[in-house]
């Protein structure tokens, strides 16, 4: 007589089945939690380092903006130290001037002729004085005309008015001061020594 296998061998199947499919689910979850934490940990350590150079970054672009700063400030020095250096080469140039040109009002000056007052703008010459005569003052505006360190005369005020017997002209002119470069100066000295020597 046949025998007949009544055991419930699909229910073991299907149980043994299910089985190892939960224990491949659970292998795939831990497997990606894992790779989850992996990837989480990597990223985390390279925002961690892009952070570092980006505080890295911003240091030395602060460093770069304090010692532009001092570059700027140490040009703006610079610069009042070279406007400074101007000034004072423009006072050496002209010292020798004005000695130059105290002694050519005196010698410029015509006899009959007396300043009262000089001013200097700038270039610029106010002389105020007084003549015995319009003649004596067409005579001193013509000597500062041809004067090597004064130039273009311009009769401003010219009155004329009685004191007893005599006439006296209160006049106002203006002048241009003559300048000259230092090279220019010390030609004209070494031909006036020459001059001398002769």
């Amino acid at each position: 007589m046949p025998q007949i296998n009544l055991l419930p061998w699909r229910e073991g199947l299907r149980k043994e089945r299910q089985k190892q499919f939960m224990v491949a689910a659970a292998a795939g979850a831990v497997l990606g939690l894992g790779l989850t934490l992996i990837m989480s940990w990597t990223m985390s350590r390279f925002i961690d380092h892009q952070i570092a150079r980006n505080g890295y970054l911003h240091e030395q672009i602060a460093i770069v903006d304090q010692q532009i700063e001092e570059i700027s400030d140490l040009e703006a020095k610079k610069e009042r130290l070279l406007a400074r250096m101007e000034i004072i080469e423009q006072l050496q140039r002209s010292r020798p001037e004005v000695v130059h040109l105290v002694d050519e009002l005196v010698r410029t000056v015509p006899e009959g002729v007396y300043l009262s007052s000089l001013s200097q703008s700038g270039m610029r010459l106010e002389l105020d004085g007084v003549a015995q005569s319009n003649t004596r003052v067409s005579t001193y505006m013509r000597n500062i005309d041809s004067s090597e360190w004064m130039t273009a005369p311009d009769l401003n005020v010219i009155k004329t008015k009685q004191e007893g017997r005599f006439r006296n002209s209160d006049f106002k002119l203006f002048a241009n001061q003559v300048t000259r470069t230092g090279r220019d100066d010390a030609e004209h000295i070494g031909a006036e020594t020459e001059g001398a020597v002769q």
